[in-house]
């Protein structure tokens, strides 16, 4: 079976699998400064754009901001289904926030600004809405936040908004179209991709957490898996996943760089 790997190197579960608890989340220098400023939106209120290229770890890292939050401070609003018509983005956002969808744009959008207002003003409740691969969304839904952020002759921030996607969001947001919505903007931070001692130092601790020898991987096997992965942290654990599985069915001690080359084949599409 295929995951008999498992008791092979004593492992309890998958040491990549991405149902890991954020409380065991490798401190890579991504995670720790987005969660950073994510923290400092949470204590300033407004826009953030937060970009990464796919497997980068950008999502895992919202889900860690949005669990470390105290929920009677803070309600985290997570949404990511953003290939939407205006009218279905706010009945969505509407149901987010636990109210009722109305038929027409402008009642849902007056229902909205209330309900984030009374979080604010009277509750003391500071509602983040996340919107994660905010790439999808359409200019008419851009235009239309930069007016739901807009309280009181735009003198109050009434709550925060993370828009979360990939780099070619800031290309979106640069056009002089959305120029209203881009000046809101007071966290931006753009992910680099884990390097490479990073990386294995990052095997090595998630293999301990699940129970097993953090030697499994040589050093040359943790080399290719990196250079295979093109700093995308969820490729080089997913490498490493199939990796085990091929040393496994080997009966190796110890994974090196050709089971390694092996899982990245049997991996590929074509």
């Amino acid at each position: 079976m295929m995951d008999s790997y498992l008791q092979r190197y004593q492992l309890s579960r998958d040491p990549f699998g991405k149902s890991l608890p954020t409380r065991d989340a490798y401190q890579s220098a991504d995670f720790k400064e987005c969660g950073s400023r994510l923290d400092y939106l949470a204590g300033t209120r407004g826009l953030a754009l937060v970009t990464a290229a796919p497997g980068y770890g950008k999502t895992f890292a919202l889900r860690a901001f949005a669990e470390r939050q105290n929920a009677g401070l803070t309600k985290v609003v997570y949404m990511c289904m953003s290939t939407l018509t205006a009218m279905e983005f706010y009945r969505q956002l509407a149901a987010a926030l636990g109210l009722e969808p109305k038929y027409r744009k402008a009642d849902m959008f007056r229902d909205i600004q209330e309900s984030l207002e009374h979080l604010s003003a009277v509750k003391r409740i500071h509602a983040v809405v996340i919107i994660d691969e905010a790439q999808y969304l359409n200019a008419a839904i851009l235009r239309d936040l930069k007016m739901l952020m807009n309280f009181d002759y735009d003198s109050k921030d009434r709550f925060s908004l993370v828009l979360s996607g990939q780099p070619v969001l800031a290309d979106m947001l640069s056009r002089q179209i959305h120029e209203a919505l881009r000046q809101r903007i007071v966290v931006n931070y753009e992910f680099a991709g884990i390097g490479e001692a990073e990386a294995a130092d990052y095997a090595r601790k998630m293999v301990s957490l699940a129970g097993g020898p953090p030697s499994v991987f040589g050093e040359a096997a943790l080399h290719a898996a990196y250079n295979y992965s093109d700093s995308a942290i969820r490729v080089f654990g997913s490498v490493l996943s199939r990796a085990l599985v091929v040393g496994a069915q080997n009966d190796a001690d110890v994974i090196d760089a050709e089971m390694v080359m092996a899982a990245a084949n049997e991996m590929a599409i074509r």
